[in-house]
């Protein structure tokens, strides 16, 4: 289907300007982005093509190199950098809304805070929030990072840091690219190990948040810590 062959009002650029933003269907938001098709293909086509390819899933569009995009029929350097931008924007976006809290009283609120950091990653990265004894944070660090499958955690860094900024606990949280949430054998015993180093220096372990592209494992929720 070509687009000028749409009724005027359900044209992506011009249905966002009759309804609203809201209205636009994931294919139509991202037509609006790539701006034309080829001259096999309307760009509502392409759009739903490169959309199918990830099920409809934004998070994991976003993890798609220029190289990879490039491999669709009608996406050149250009349209590939213009996509990767917009989702960009995005996580920015959803990085600044996260920015906004300063106190951490559950999972959840550490989940919303971290996870604009960790959604589109196709390694695994570990980081720590340090908080004062009001839980608001201090700082938020990446202490390591590493393949698809795993990471090296130094329980030393995390302290040194720890001690330096005055926090007197931690929430501690990594993501799996591979997309499970079930913690594996090595982020149980590295969680044992930062509760007992903590223990140690009066530096509590809040909790251990396993992070994939929507949701979370929490090991103080699942009674682990």
């Amino acid at each position: 289907m070509n687009i000028k062959s749409l009724a005027e009002e359900e044209r992506p650029r011009e249905k966002l300007l009759v309804k609203g933003k809201q209205a636009l269907t994931d294919t139509e938001l991202l037509a609006i982005v790539l701006g034309s098709g080829t001259r096999q293909e309307s760009v509502i086509r392409l759009s739903q093509r490169i959309l199918s390819s990830v099920n409809y899933n934004w998070n994991e569009l976003a993890k798609l190199s220029i190289s990879d995009l490039c491999k669709f029929n009608g996406i050149g350097k250009v349209k590939a950098i213009e996509i990767i931008t917009a989702l960009e924007i995005g996580r920015r976006k959803s990085l600044q809304e996260a920015l906004k809290i300063v106190s951490i009283s559950s999972s959840e609120d550490a989940f919303q805070l971290i996870h604009p950091l960790l959604s589109d990653l196709i390694i695994e990265e570990f980081w720590v929030i340090f908080l004062n004894k009001s839980n608001g944070m201090l700082g938020k660090e990446k202490i390591s990072q590493g393949g698809i499958t795993g990471t090296v955690v130094d329980v030393r860094l995390i302290f040194k840091r720890a001690l330096e900024l005055n926090a007197v606990s931690i929430i501690v949280f990594h993501n799996h690219p591979s997309g499970s949430l079930k913690p594996s054998e090595e982020d149980v015993r590295i969680t044992k190990e930062i509760k007992e180093a903590g223990n140690l220096l009066k530096i509590m372990l809040l909790d251990h948040l396993v992070v994939n592209q929507t949701s979370y494992f929490s090991f103080a929720d699942e009674g682990f810590i």
